[in-house]
């Protein structure tokens, strides 16, 4: 239990740092969601069974059941929509503001 809160804590925490600003695409998904997996196996690793003596590898419905809290997309995207709501309540001149809406034209002021 020490080290899935470890982990969360740590590692998935410093991957979605900033999250709010992405723009998540199917393969960016993907690539969180592998390495989530890949410390997840590392965590919880592979057990000899005790009767045959063979190797149980640990596939993705296991590590959802062992890993009870939501995957990091799952965290991430309500994030982005928390951000892009924020930002579409700011007033129009504010930076956000205009990148989210796509209106750069022109210099910015000093």
């Amino acid at each position: 239990m020490l080290k899935v809160l470890l982990c969360y804590k740590t590692i998935l925490l410093v991957v979605s740092y900033g999250c709010e600003t992405w723009s998540l695409t199917l393969r960016d998904e993907y690539r969180k969601w592998v390495l989530e997996n890949r410390v997840l196996r590392r965590i919880y690793g592979s057990k000899r069974d005790q009767v045959i003596g063979e190797w149980e590898g640990v596939f993705k419905e296991k590590l959802n059941d062992l890993y009870c809290s939501p995957n990091i997309i799952r965290v991430i995207k309500p994030r982005i929509i928390r951000w892009v709501g924020r930002v579409a309540r700011m007033g129009e001149w504010r930076g956000p503001y205009m990148d989210l809406v796509g209106r750069g034209e022109g210099k910015r002021p000093l």
